[in-house]
Order: C-alpha cells, then structure tokens, then sequence
C-alpha cells in the first residue's frame, strides 16, 4: 500500500460585509474572507494539504487568484477538482484533521454540516473528516479579529 501525508494552511484578512465561507457553507458573521474566490480557508488549507501530498504544488497553481474565473468562486468546485486530481492518480483520501483559528463567531454547532460537506466531496465517512476551532486569546491578527487561518492535514492511501 501507498500512503503519502500532506499539510495545508491558508490566512486570510477578515473584512466587513463579506460572507464568511467557512468548510463549505456560508456562516452568518459580519466579516468575513477578503479573498479572490469566497476565502474558505479550510478548504484552501485542504486542497493544498492534498496537492502536497502528492507533490502536486499547491492551490495557486491551478487556482491563480490573477484568473477571472476564479473571482468569488465556491472553494467547493476547487476540492472537486482536486479530489479529481488525487484519483487520477489511484489515491483516495483515508481521513483529513482541520484546526481552525477564529476569535469569532464560534462555530462548534456548524461542524457536523461541515464534516458532512466535506466528506461528501472527498468521497469518506464523516467519521474520518475532523475540524477543531480555536482562538489565539485575543492574541495577533486572529485575536484582534483581522484574519482567520486553518491548518489542514491528510493522510492518502492508493
């Protein structure tokens, strides 16, 4: 069996009056991604996590925020295009761990339609999608409420 382990993270700055993308759906919040395409950085950080297992480069390559068509897209549509990628190589996905930071808005009771989101794109139970949220204690951008990251990590078998 062939197993490969990928890592992922994306940032980015929150601004007002932007919807907050967040593993799929659409969390109500009154800043949200500023971003070329809706910002979910799970699924950036995912994507990335995926390629790089793969030593496929990383979400820019096929994504390049200088791309029109990429302007305001689902990330969704990214992910489906990457779990395309990953099984034209033979590879499906074992199980994805998520650790978000955000000062706000807590997001523990929108988990379960995430991991229900997620797994349904990569094909998995969603026993084996995992997203965790933290804040940085009112600590750098994301304690001031001026950005959101995740990081994302996968595990890949063929």
């Amino acid at each position: 069996m062939d197993i490969r382990i990928g890592l992922g993270y994306d940032v980015h700055r929150l601004t007002e009056g932007r919807p907050l993308a967040l593993g799929g759906i659409i969390i109500p919040h009154t800043k949200g991604p500023e971003a070329h395409s809706d910002g979910d950085v799970i699924i950036h950080a995912l994507c990335d996590a995926l390629l790089g297992a793969l030593a496929l480069g990383d979400i820019g390559m096929y994504f390049p925020d200088t791309d029109n068509a990429n302007k305001n897209l689902d990330s969704k549509i990214f992910l489906q295009k990457v779990i395309t990628l990953i099984r034209e190589r033979g590879f499906n996905v074992v199980n994805m761990d998520c650790s978000l930071m955000l000062e706000k808005p807590k997001i523990r009771s929108r988990v379960p339609v995430m991991c229900t989101v997620l797994a349904g794109i990569m094909g998995i139970a969603e026993d084996r999608v995992s997203i965790k949220a933290t804040t940085s204690e009112k600590l750098g951008f994301v304690g001031r409420e001026e950005g959101i990251a995740a990081h994302v990590i996968v595990l890949l078998a063929k």
